[in-house]
Protein backbone atom coordinates (compact mmCIF):
# COMPACT_ATOMS: atom_id res chain seq x y z
CA UNK A 1 0.00 0.00 0.00
CA UNK A 2 1.35 3.43 -0.91
CA UNK A 3 0.90 6.56 1.14
CA UNK A 4 -1.54 7.84 -1.50
CA UNK A 5 -3.84 4.94 -0.61
CA UNK A 6 -3.76 5.58 3.13
CA UNK A 7 -6.66 7.27 4.89
CA UNK A 8 -6.19 10.99 5.39
CA UNK A 9 -5.43 12.59 8.73
CA UNK A 10 -7.34 15.57 10.09
CA UNK A 11 -8.96 17.81 7.49
CA UNK A 12 -7.42 20.68 9.50
CA UNK A 13 -4.48 19.33 11.48
CA UNK A 14 -4.26 22.12 14.08
CA UNK A 15 -7.98 22.60 14.71
CA UNK A 16 -8.60 18.85 14.63
CA UNK A 17 -5.93 18.14 17.24
CA UNK A 18 -7.06 21.05 19.45
CA UNK A 19 -10.72 19.99 19.36
CA UNK A 20 -9.90 16.33 20.06
CA UNK A 21 -7.52 17.24 22.89
CA UNK A 22 -10.21 19.36 24.54
CA UNK A 23 -12.67 16.47 24.24
CA UNK A 24 -10.32 13.93 25.82
CA UNK A 25 -9.30 16.33 28.61
CA UNK A 26 -12.98 16.96 29.35
CA UNK A 27 -13.53 13.19 29.38
CA UNK A 28 -10.67 12.68 31.85
CA UNK A 29 -11.95 15.51 34.07
CA UNK A 30 -15.48 14.06 34.09
CA UNK A 31 -15.13 10.27 34.25
CA UNK A 32 -18.05 8.29 32.90
CA UNK A 33 -19.52 11.20 30.94
CA UNK A 34 -19.75 10.68 27.18
CA UNK A 35 -17.90 13.20 25.03
CA UNK A 36 -18.08 13.44 21.24
CA UNK A 37 -15.22 13.91 18.80
CA UNK A 38 -16.84 15.54 15.80
CA UNK A 39 -13.84 16.82 13.84
CA UNK A 40 -13.27 15.42 10.36
CA UNK A 41 -10.49 12.84 10.19
CA UNK A 42 -9.50 9.90 8.05
CA UNK A 43 -10.22 6.54 9.66
CA UNK A 44 -8.47 3.29 8.70
CA UNK A 45 -10.79 0.30 8.49
CA UNK A 46 -9.77 -1.28 11.82
CA UNK A 47 -10.38 1.91 13.80
CA UNK A 48 -13.53 3.82 14.67
CA UNK A 49 -13.58 7.59 14.22
CA UNK A 50 -12.86 8.43 17.86
CA UNK A 51 -9.85 6.11 18.04
CA UNK A 52 -8.38 7.57 14.86
CA UNK A 53 -8.78 11.14 16.13
CA UNK A 54 -7.22 10.24 19.49
CA UNK A 55 -4.28 8.63 17.71
CA UNK A 56 -3.71 11.67 15.50
CA UNK A 57 -3.81 13.90 18.59
CA UNK A 58 -1.94 11.94 21.26
CA UNK A 59 0.59 9.79 19.41
CA UNK A 60 4.02 10.98 18.30
CA UNK A 61 7.55 9.69 17.82
CA UNK A 62 8.06 9.51 21.62
CA UNK A 63 4.99 7.33 22.33
CA UNK A 64 5.43 3.61 21.61
CA UNK A 65 2.15 1.99 20.55
CA UNK A 66 0.93 -1.58 21.03
CA UNK A 67 -1.88 -3.07 18.93
CA UNK A 68 -3.98 -6.13 19.58
CA UNK A 69 -4.41 -8.61 16.73
CA UNK A 70 -7.72 -7.08 15.63
CA UNK A 71 -6.05 -3.71 14.98
CA UNK A 72 -2.82 -5.15 13.57
CA UNK A 73 -4.48 -7.66 11.23
CA UNK A 74 -3.93 -6.10 7.81
CA UNK A 75 -1.14 -3.64 8.59
CA UNK A 76 -3.15 -0.63 7.46
CA UNK A 77 -3.26 1.07 10.86
CA UNK A 78 0.48 0.63 11.37
CA UNK A 79 1.25 2.30 8.05
CA UNK A 80 -1.29 5.05 8.65
CA UNK A 81 0.11 5.85 12.11
CA UNK A 82 3.70 5.81 10.89
CA UNK A 83 2.84 8.24 8.10
CA UNK A 84 0.69 10.64 10.15
CA UNK A 85 2.28 10.50 13.62
CA UNK A 86 5.69 8.81 13.42
CA UNK A 87 4.79 6.79 16.53
CA UNK A 88 6.91 3.64 16.90
CA UNK A 89 5.23 0.27 17.35
CA UNK A 90 6.16 -2.24 20.02
CA UNK A 91 5.29 -5.90 20.42
CA UNK A 92 5.76 -5.59 24.19
CA UNK A 93 2.66 -4.25 25.99
CA UNK A 94 4.79 -3.22 28.98
CA UNK A 95 6.79 -0.86 26.75
CA UNK A 96 3.74 0.90 25.30
CA UNK A 97 2.62 4.42 26.12
CA UNK A 98 -0.71 3.63 24.45
CA UNK A 99 -2.46 0.40 23.52
CA UNK A 100 -5.15 0.23 20.83
CA UNK A 101 -7.63 -2.55 21.57
CA UNK A 102 -10.06 -3.58 18.84
CA UNK A 103 -11.22 -6.88 20.35
CA UNK A 104 -11.80 -6.53 24.07
CA UNK A 105 -12.45 -10.26 24.45
CA UNK A 106 -8.77 -10.80 23.65
CA UNK A 107 -7.50 -8.13 26.08
CA UNK A 108 -4.31 -9.39 27.75
CA UNK A 109 -4.04 -9.49 31.54
CA UNK A 110 -3.71 -5.90 32.68
CA UNK A 111 -0.46 -6.52 34.51
CA UNK A 112 1.20 -7.11 31.14
CA UNK A 113 0.95 -3.38 30.45
CA UNK A 114 3.14 -0.69 32.00
CA UNK A 115 1.70 0.25 35.40
CA UNK A 116 4.12 3.09 36.14
CA UNK A 117 6.56 3.23 39.02
CA UNK A 118 6.31 4.91 42.44
CA UNK A 119 8.74 7.57 41.20
CA UNK A 120 7.11 7.94 37.77
CA UNK A 121 3.47 6.81 37.98
CA UNK A 122 2.74 8.55 34.67
CA UNK A 123 4.94 6.05 32.85
CA UNK A 124 2.05 3.69 32.37
CA UNK A 125 0.05 2.49 29.39
CA UNK A 126 -3.17 4.26 28.46
CA UNK A 127 -5.63 1.74 27.03
CA UNK A 128 -7.86 2.90 24.16
CA UNK A 129 -10.56 0.24 23.91
CA UNK A 130 -13.18 0.12 21.16
CA UNK A 131 -16.46 -1.03 22.68
CA UNK A 132 -19.82 -2.14 21.32
CA UNK A 133 -21.89 0.72 22.75
CA UNK A 134 -21.75 3.76 25.03
CA UNK A 135 -24.97 5.14 26.44
CA UNK A 136 -26.78 1.78 26.27
CA UNK A 137 -26.10 -1.64 27.76
CA UNK A 138 -25.12 -2.63 31.28
CA UNK A 139 -25.05 -0.02 34.03
CA UNK A 140 -21.93 0.83 36.01
CA UNK A 141 -21.55 3.19 38.97
CA UNK A 142 -18.48 5.39 39.12
CA UNK A 143 -17.05 7.30 42.08
CA UNK A 144 -14.01 9.49 42.51
CA UNK A 145 -12.45 12.82 41.52
CA UNK A 146 -14.42 14.72 38.91
CA UNK A 147 -17.68 13.00 39.91
CA UNK A 148 -20.28 14.67 42.12
CA UNK A 149 -21.40 11.77 44.30
CA UNK A 150 -21.60 9.10 41.68
CA UNK A 151 -22.00 8.79 37.93
CA UNK A 152 -23.95 6.11 36.12
CA UNK A 153 -22.46 4.84 32.87
CA UNK A 154 -24.33 2.55 30.50
CA UNK A 155 -22.07 0.62 28.15
CA UNK A 156 -21.71 -2.67 26.31
CA UNK A 157 -18.18 -3.73 27.15
CA UNK A 158 -15.82 -6.42 26.03
CA UNK A 159 -14.42 -7.96 28.07
CA UNK A 160 -17.58 -8.01 30.17
CA UNK A 161 -15.45 -7.99 33.34
CA UNK A 162 -13.33 -5.00 32.29
CA UNK A 163 -14.33 -2.89 35.27
CA UNK A 164 -13.65 -5.78 37.65
CA UNK A 165 -10.17 -6.06 36.18
CA UNK A 166 -9.63 -2.33 36.60
CA UNK A 167 -10.14 -2.69 40.35
CA UNK A 168 -6.36 -3.27 40.48
CA UNK A 169 -6.01 0.52 40.22
CA UNK A 170 -7.22 1.00 43.79
CA UNK A 171 -4.35 -1.07 45.17
CA UNK A 172 -1.74 0.33 42.78
CA UNK A 173 -2.47 4.07 43.11
CA UNK A 174 -0.73 6.38 42.22
CA UNK A 175 0.40 3.76 39.73
CA UNK A 176 -2.19 2.17 37.48
CA UNK A 177 -3.88 2.27 34.09
CA UNK A 178 -5.98 5.00 32.51
CA UNK A 179 -8.62 3.82 30.04
CA UNK A 180 -10.50 5.52 27.23
CA UNK A 181 -13.57 3.71 25.90
CA UNK A 182 -14.51 4.53 22.30
CA UNK A 183 -17.58 3.84 20.19
CA UNK A 184 -17.87 5.67 16.88
CA UNK A 185 -17.32 9.35 17.72
CA UNK A 186 -18.10 8.84 21.43
CA UNK A 187 -15.42 8.62 24.13
CA UNK A 188 -15.57 7.96 27.87
CA UNK A 189 -12.55 8.17 30.13
CA UNK A 190 -11.95 5.96 33.16
CA UNK A 191 -8.90 7.44 34.93
CA UNK A 192 -7.02 5.35 37.48
CA UNK A 193 -8.58 7.45 40.27
CA UNK A 194 -12.10 6.28 39.39
CA UNK A 195 -13.68 3.53 41.48
CA UNK A 196 -16.10 1.24 39.66
CA UNK A 197 -19.09 -0.87 40.55
CA UNK A 198 -22.05 -2.59 38.91
CA UNK A 199 -25.16 -0.44 38.62
CA UNK A 200 -28.81 -1.37 38.91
Amino acid sequence: MTTTELAAGFADKVLGAQSTFRAVMEAMARPGRIQRISVEAGTPAALVHGSAALALTLFDHDTPIWFDDAIAADGTVAQWLKFHTGAPLTEDPSAAAFALIGDGDALPPLDRFALGTPEYPDRSTTLIIQVQALGTGDSFRLHGPGIDGEALLRASLRPADLFERLSINAALFPRGLDVVLVNGDQVVAIPRTTRLGQGS
